[in-house]
This record gives structure tokens, sequence and C-alpha cells, in this order.
């Protein structure tokens, strides 16, 4: 055998075509390099959020990789077929009349020389395009990759490696296919078929066939070996040993069939057929569920029952509908980003029904469910139109009126809870959060990555504390924080509101269109108020707005200017008109967002869970210990932060999420995105656990990832799909 490779050596570095091979493999760095080269030719032409939208070049191996296995499999046809070429075959039979042998003293030599040349190669195609993308390579886009690949970066260097690694394996295929079909034409046209137009054929199939097929050919095998491909990293290895075996298996028949000896045939096939066992058993992934998914609206539909008293898990059940985004099949399923809904009492169907587009990269890695909650209106166990209403708050001044108060709650409470109270008790956060535990063990899954926005924060939070375990990830968008001290939170909020306070003014300070242009508006804004608590302003026969419900009213508009300050405009003239005694302004936009209620309710269906989770004032003496905080710290919206709670003064229903500190210790990093208005209070909840990081958006809105801001969501996706933190102080810009 020793003499046999030692000969092998010799016919193989004094064929001059096989230099020129190696030479030519070199165009693979140069297509590498060119394709980095267009991409950033169309990447500095692009600006703002358009960036995000490019797809990552990784390691750039994409395009010349191909070329770079033709070569090497051609390097393995041509050592055997040019003996069949120029009848030194025979020659070579003869000084080695074994014909295994023979076959197998050709590896060694073909091993060592196309391992040396692929990692030359592949990290060459590597270094060409980083060279290309310069500093554009750490763009972070929209599907959580960035344009590049750094070799720092968890399985990037383990990638190219084995990349490199796979070049002698492609050999071997060359090597068995030449073997197999003797003819140098024939076997250069058999390898461009498989390695450079079957993968461009699969790209033509329908979703996501097209990419199990691709997933499943020689080109995508290596990659999905050091990452989680669509096939993993044990399935996709034993596919590409498989194709290696079986062509060389061909090449051990070939030879043995001249021979009359079938041992080499028999045990390449049996060999082949196990390792090609293996791979659909090892991506066998998806674990089983006991739900049934039936196609609605663009999405996929079911049901679960759950106890409507989670003390009494036999007890009587209610149905909740669900809805999935399921998995594009691209790419290797992660398993289950779930979304909770905010609110609270919205609808995680119709967030996943009109935000499909925010969600469409990450369903290459997750089938993203919601659903509609225990506390959603829309449920129609509990009656819609009553939910949609409430009383009007005044805040109390004595304690009379705080008894009054209680009264009117508690009678509105009542309406809305006669249809079933046994339900009505249990809109808690906490027994929300054991539906979404139904849901992932009936779905069979270990763990849920989660998304929680705005009150969905709540349940989430509640999750955390029972099952934090169970969390992957936890992504809080605008999330509410019911976790700080009660004076802390309103500080908190109150600074909040008044800068977006001084925003407005600015705005009007800037913009002729501002109703208010010209004029001192927190002056103007501030008199209006003192002046509404003196004499209510009018806004239509028996109603009349106080300083109170001015800013009540305003809050929503004051919040989210909309485009082109639309709503910043609106609340200008509103404020215009009530100056002149004419309050219809604010009452024309309440009764538009309300059930036709010309002063802001205390809507019921949401104090149904507001009150069970703990929002409401333990007593008089607290509320008039905040209301007098407030009128210190926030000259212009003094109040505002009474509103929630005093819905729940004298509510029929104990609390049944009480606050409580998060088990941070057994909790994994969480990411909290948010704008303005509500950034300090997601930062705060995150970073109460240890390694988790935020995301600042500097402008308005408030869902972010929901109305699909393109660079939060990058970052988004970025932890989902590989748990890394955004690094500190990482901000995102409307259009960046």
């Amino acid at each position: 055998m020793k003499d046999a490779i030692a000969a092998e050596w010799l016919k193989f570095r004094t064929l001059r075509s096989n230099l020129y091979l190696l030479i030519s493999a070199l165009i693979a760095v140069g297509l590498s390099a060119g394709v980095a080269f267009l991409v950033t030719r169309g990447f500095d032409a692009q600006q703002g959020a358009d960036l995000r939208r490019f797809d990552s070049l990784g390691d750039g191996l994409g395009t010349g990789l191909p070329f770079a296995h033709l070569v090497m499999g051609a390097l393995g046809a041509l050592s055997i077929t040019t003996e069949y070429g120029t009848g030194h075959i025979n020659t070579s039979l003869t000084a080695v009349p074994a014909r295994r042998t023979f076959l197998l003293a050709k590896i060694p030599v073909l091993v060592a020389v196309s391992l040396v040349a692929g990692q030359v190669l592949v990290f060459g195609m590597y270094a060409a395009t980083m060279a290309v993308l310069g500093t554009r390579a750490d763009t972070v886009l929209l599907d959580g990759e960035t344009l590049g690949a750094s070799l720092s970066e968890p399985g990037v260097l383990a990638g190219l490696l084995i990349t490199g690694a796979s070049m002698p394996l492609v050999a071997l295929m060359g090597l068995g296919l030449g073997t197999a079909i003797r003819s140098t034409a024939g076997t250069l046209v058999a390898l461009m078929v498989v390695l450079l137009i079957l993968p461009v054929a699969a790209q033509t199939l329908p979703r996501p066939l097209g990419y199990q097929i691709g997933a499943h050919l020689i080109g995508a095998l290596p990659g999905q070996m050091a990452a989680d491909g669509l096939l993993g990293p044990i399935a996709a290895g034993a596919l590409l040993a498989a194709y290696t075996v079986a062509a060389l298996a061909a090449a051990a028949a070939a030879i043995a069939l001249r021979g009359h000896r079938l041992r080499p045939l028999l045990a390449g096939s049996a060999a082949t057929i196990l390792l090609v066992a293996a791979a659909p058993v090892s991506a066998a992934a998806t674990p089983d569920s006991t739900l049934t998914w039936k196609p609605c609206d663009n999405m996929l539909c079911s049901q679960i029952r759950v106890p409507v008293d989670w003390a009494e898990p036999r007890g009587r059940t209610i149905t909740l509908p669900l809805a999935m985004l399921p998995h594009t099949g691209r790419r290797h399923r992660i398993g289950v980003l779930f979304s909770i809904p905010g609110g609270p009492g919205g609808s995680g169907v119709q967030d996943l029904e009109r935000h499909a587009g925010s969600f469409a990269q990450i369903r290459d890695r997750f089938d993203v469910v919601s659903l509609l909650p225990r506390n959603g209106i829309e449920l129609g166990i509990l009656d819609q139109d009553c939910l949609g209403t409430g009383p009007w708050i005044t805040p109390p001044d004595d304690e009379r009126e705080w008894a009054a108060l209680a009264r009117s709650n508690r009678a509105a409470a009542e309406r809305c809870r006669a249809a079933d109270p046994e339900l009505f008790g249990h809109l808690d956060s906490a027994s929300f959060a054991r539906d979404i535990d139904a849901i992932r063990s009936a779905m069979g899954e270990r763990q849920f990555t989660f998304m929680a926005t705005s009150y969905g924060g709540v349940p989430g939070l509640a999750y955390a504390r029972l099952f934090p375990s169970r969390i992957r990830a936890m992504y809080l968008d605008g999330a509410v924080n019911t976790l700080r001290d009660r004076s802390e939170d309103d500080r908190a909020r109150y600074a909040l509101m008044e800068a977006q306070f001084t925003r407005f003014s600015e705005w009007c300070a800037n913009d002729s269109a501002c109703a208010l242009h010209g004029r001192d508006v927190g002056t103007v804004w501030n008199e209006l108020r003192s002046a509404a608590d003196r004499s209510p302003v009018p806004a239509e026969k028996g109603v009349a707005y106080s300083g109170f419900d001015l800013t009540v009213a305003a809050m929503p508009h004051l919040v989210a200017p909309g485009d082109d300050n639309a709503r910043w405009k609106e609340l200008a003239q509103a404020i215009r008109r009530a100056e002149k005694g004419d309050a219809t302004g604010f009452s024309d936009y309440v009764k538009a967002g309300t059930l036709g209620s010309p002063k802001p309710p205390s809507i019921v269906g949401m104090n149904m869970t507001h009150c069970l989770d703990g929002i409401g004032y333990r007593d008089y003496a607290e509320y008039r210990r905040l209301r007098a905080l407030g009128d210190r710290i926030a000259p212009h919206l003094s109040g505002n932060e009474l509103w929630h709670p005093l819905g729940c003064v004298g509510w029929p229903e104990p609390v049944r999420t009480p606050t409580a500190p998060l088990p941070v210790d057994q909790l994994p990093p969480f990411v909290g995105a948010g704008t303005w208005t509500d950034y300090a209070d997601t930062a705060d909840l995150a970073l109460r656990v240890p390694g988790s990081g935020t995301i600042r958006f500097e402008g308005h809105g408030h869902g972010l990832y929901h109305t699909g801001d393109p660079c939060t969501i990058a970052y988004a996706n970025r932890y989902f799909t590989d748990l890394r933190v955004p690094p500190g102080n990482t901000v995102c810009r409307e259009g960046a």
C-alpha cells in the first residue's frame, strides 16, 4: 500500500492539469469578493431602514463555495479519468493488481491536497468578503444576522474549518464518479449538475419544498454542520458522509465488477443506507402537539380549553382561540415565539393578523403563536357592550367622595359581572400566565421564547415568577411596570409624560400648523385646566370637562402624535376651542375612541384585569399621598397617574396577582425595548434580571416590534435566534 500511495503522489504532482486546477480555484475567492462588492454598492446607495433589509452574506462563502467544490470534485475525478483517457489504467493495474488497493491508494493523496487547498480557499473567501464589506459587516439586519460575520462570533470559525474540511469529501465524490463514469467530460458534467445546477433548480421550487430539497444538497451541508441549519449538525454530517460513501461505493463497484468481486459494493451500499437513515432521524426535531391547527385568514388557527379557576383544574373550562404564523421551513426551527398581547384584553390573534409582516423574518426560525386571552372582550362570554363602558372618574376630595366613587365603580362592575361571576373573578394576569403554560404543554415544547407587548408584560412577568425554567428568552416591548414602589412609579411616569408635553410645546413653537403657534403652550394649558376646575367647560348637553377630564382626554393624543403630527394638531385645536368655552374638540375624539362616550370612561373591560392585578390604591390615605405628589412634581399633567388606580376603588373582586419580586437568579437575560414614553418603564423591568439589555428608541410610538420598526426588529430577532443581548447603550431611531 505504501508504494501504491507513493506512486499516486508521483502521478498527481506530475499531472500538469492538477496545478492548473488548483490555481483556478482562486476564482472562488474572486467570486466571493465580487459579490461582496456588488452588495456594498447597493448597500451604500440605501439609507435608514432600507439598510436592514439586505440578506446577510454571513461568512462570505455563498457564491465562491460551489465553484471551489467543483474544482475539488474535478481534482478527484481527473485523478482517475485521465488514466482511462490515456490508457494508463492498464499499466497502473499491472503495477497494482489489487484493484481495491489501487483505488484506496488515491484517497490519501487527494485528501491531503484538497484539505490544505480547501482551508486556504475557505479562509481566503472569508477574508476577501470581510475586507470588501469593511465596517458594514457589523450592520444588524432584519433577520437578526449581520451583513458579514466576525471570527469571534459563535460558530463562525468552526463553520469555516468544517467547510474547508468538506473539500476532501467532495474530491472523493469526484473520484467515485470518475471511476464509475470513466470519462472526464461525463464526470465534469455530472459534477456541474450536482454542485451547480441542482441548487439553482431547488430555489425555483415552491416553498417550503425548495428549502427542504436545497438543504439536502452538497453545498448546503457544511454550513449546517456548524450551526442550526434546517437539518441540524448531525443530520447534515451524516448526509455529507453518505454522499461520499455512495460515490466511493460506486467506484468500488466499477473496479470490482471488472474483477468480479462485489463485496466493496455491498459494504458501501450498507454504509450509505445507514448514514442516509441517520439524517431524517436526527433532523426530526418538531415536538408532538395535541393541538389541531387549521388554515384561517392566512394563518393557522386552533383552540384550547383551560380551567376558569386554576385552583380547581377539574372544574369548569372555557375555550380560548389560538393563532399561528407557522415556521416557513427555510431554516432550522428553534421553537415557538409566543406573543403576549397587551390591553389588557387585547387580541393576540388580531395582532398576528395585522402585523404579520413584522414577523416575516423570524418565522424562518420559529412558529409564532398567540391567543385571544381569557380577558379578551371579543371572547363573548361577558357582554361586550358592558365591558366597553364604565363610569366617569372624578378625583375625590374627601372620604365621602371616595365612598361615592367606590359605589359607582362597584355598580359598573356588578352589571358586567352578572353574566359570569366566576369568570369575572379570574381575569387576572397569573391565570393568563397559567393559560400560556397550558398552551406550551399542549404544543409539546419544553420552553417558550416570549414577546410581551405593553400590558402583556404583566402576564409575562407573572409567568416568569411561576415558571422561570420554561422561559428560553423574554423580550419586553413598551411593557407596563408593576414592580416599582407606587411613589417611585409615579415619579418616573410623571417625568416621562412631562417630557412628552415639552416635546408637544416645542413642536407648537416651531410649526405654524399648531393652533397654539406663537403662544406659551404650558401657560395656556395650565390656565385652561385651572379655569376648568373652577368652572367645567361644556362639551354637549349635560357634559362638561374639568381640568382632570381635559388631562385624561389629552393623554392618548399627547403620547402618540400620529403621522405628520395629525393628533397633535387635533389636540392643539381642541385646546384652543376649549379656551373659548367649547370642549367638543375633546369630546369628539373621545367618542371616536370609545363606544360613543363624550368623556373618558373608566372602562370595565380594562379594570376587570387591572384591579385583580393590584393596580388600585390600598386605601384613601395612599391615594391622598400620591395625589399630593403629582401636584408637586407634574406642573402640566398632575392627576394623570390617578386615572387607572381610581378605577379600582370599590372593586368587587380581590387582588389575585399581587406584586412580587422576580426570581432573577432563575431567569435568562431579558431584553427590553421602548420609546420616549415607555423606555424607562421597560428598562427598569428588564435590567432587574442579570445580564439583560435594552433598546432605546429615540422617537414616539408604542409596541415597536408590532408596528414594524426595522432597527428594533433586527436586534430583537438577533436575541430570539442567538440569545444575544444588545450591547450597552443600543439606540434605534426612526427610519434607521
